[in-house]
């Protein structure tokens, strides 16, 4: 595995991270208890691109690790 491999793996983890927590943070909005109390943070758009980030790099860093 080559330093680019590694790097976009490192990448697409931390960007599944991110979408786990993007997911919990939204899960939690839907269910609040004041309705009125809406945030700030955009949870369902993090979650929709750190989902597509991980997905490729992670995707793109396991076809180059098998050499395809």
């Amino acid at each position: 595995m080559d330093d680019s491999t590694l790097i976009m793996a490192i990448f697409g983890g931390f960007a599944a991270v991110m979408t786990v927590v993007a997911w919990l943070g939204d899960r939690r909005r839907h269910r609040r208890a004041d309705l009125d109390r809406v945030g700030f943070m955009p949870w369902t758009a993090m979650f929709f691109w750190s989902l597509l980030a991980a997905v490729l790099l992670l995707g793109l860093s396991a076809r180059q690790a098998l050499g395809r």
